[in-house]
């Protein structure tokens, strides 16, 4: 970023000096702090060309007053008036002025409204001329540190995740090799490596997922997808860990409806719901997965998974669907959790031009929500024999 802040910086200050050199001079100075008003005369054209900057812009003079200031500059807080306020950016400017060398940092600007946060800043300052004028170019930098924070995160949280499974499979490798006599031993060490090589085989598949369909990248094959036979095909997936535990499975709500997207991945959303809504709930349960039309013209569909576990604690809910976030690590990681599968679902949502919500209490189980556009913008349902409200009960 501040490369390309550099090549444009260079492109304005050559086009900016050569209209200084050639309309040097001018009217009295005004003193009227109007935003995005001269309040210096400037070479013609010098003004439009700072108008088109998508960076703050500010040109001051000698004596360190405004002489121009783009209304980015004026909103960020960088300039008041006919002052500059960020000390940082004055002490470059008097620098560049006494030597004519261009300089290049990159600051912190404090918010300069209540409860605002400060602003990171990629900033170059370059002479303007030969009568002590300096531009100042400023580029938000806070979306990007905060983008570089939230990989750096990513980053570590994987090498985490991808170390405990490695490092079990290690150490069970080398046990396994001293109880090579212990026929038993050897066998019940196996069954604990096969246990973590499918965690990280899940691991390794939810990441794959995720990098997927993350980088907000159009579905590229999309078409109509049944509810019906993505609902029934994530249940199959599912029955295997459900039955383990004695907990019904039960579809129910409108039949026939139909969105357009990707089934697989739809399958793969439902899935993670499903797995979610078993791994905690208690035995003997069941989990209700329901379609329904929504919206005033039914032009969207809802996809509802409902069970009767623990339910989640309202501080928790909103970061239910950040990558890694655990509301009870212990319990996830012994269910063979990765801590990735509601991320997913909110990616998967969001690629549909949907959204996933959620309702739960503590105790009263918990009721996960996709709500995506359906098929043609207009859900059309055929009643169902079964009600969402008998299948749950």
């Amino acid at each position: 970023m501040v490369a390309s802040l550099a090549a444009l910086a260079g492109f304005v200050v050559g086009a900016l000096a050569v209209m200084v050199v050639r309309q040097s001079g001018g009217q009295r100075r005004s003193t009227t702090p109007a935003e995005d008003v001269e309040l210096s005369p400037l070479p013609q054209g010098v003004a439009s060309v700072l108008a088109v900057l998508p960076s703050s812009a500010v040109v001051l003079d000698k004596e360190d007053r405004v002489l121009r200031a783009s209304s980015a500059a004026r909103a960020f807080g960088l300039v008041r008036g006919e002052h500059m306020m960020a000390a940082e950016l004055l002490a470059l400017a008097r620098q560049v002025r006494r030597d004519g060398e261009i300089r290049e940092s990159e600051i912190e600007v404090a918010g300069h409204k209540f409860g605002q946060e400060s602003t990171s800043f990629a900033v170059r300052v370059a002479p303007l001329g030969s009568h002590g004028q300096v531009l100042v170019l400023a580029e938000d930098q806070t979306e990007h540190r905060r983008v570089e924070a939230v990989r750096r995160d990513f980053v570590a949280n994987v090498s985490h995740e991808l170390k405990t499974p490695v490092g079990a499979l290690s150490l069970l490798a080398e046990t396994i090799q001293d109880a090579a006599d212990d026929p038993e031993a050897v066998t019940r060490f196996a069954g604990r490596m096969q246990h973590e090589a499918a965690r990280l085989t899940y691991l390794v598949q939810d990441l794959i997922t995720l990098s997927r369909i993350q980088g907000a990248e159009p579905i590229p094959t999309p078409g109509p997808v049944p509810i019906d036979e993505a609902v029934h095909e994530a249940i199959d997936r599912c029955n295997t860990t459900a039955a383990a535990k004695d907990i019904t499975l039960v579809a129910g709500g409108a039949e026939g409806l139909q969105i357009w997207g990707d089934e697989e991945l739809l399958v793969t959303a439902l899935r993670n719901l499903i797995d979610n809504a078993v791994a905690y709930s208690p035995e003997h349960t069941r989990v209700v997965v329901s379609a329904r039309a929504a919206g005033p013209h039914t032009e969207s569909v809802e996809i509802s998974v409902s069970d009767q576990g623990i339910g989640i604690p309202e501080s928790a809910q909103e970061r239910i669907f950040e990558r890694f976030f655990r509301v009870d690590a212990a319990r996830s990681r012994a269910t063979g959790g990765t801590g990735l599968g509601l991320a997913i679902v909110k990616h998967v949502a969001a690629a549909h031009n949907g959204a996933v919500t959620v309702w739960s209490k503590e105790g009263s189980g918990s009721t996960f929500t996709l709500r995506l556009p359906a098929f043609g913008g207009m859900a059309v349902a055929v009643p169902s024999t079964t009600t969402p409200m008998e299948a749950a009960q």
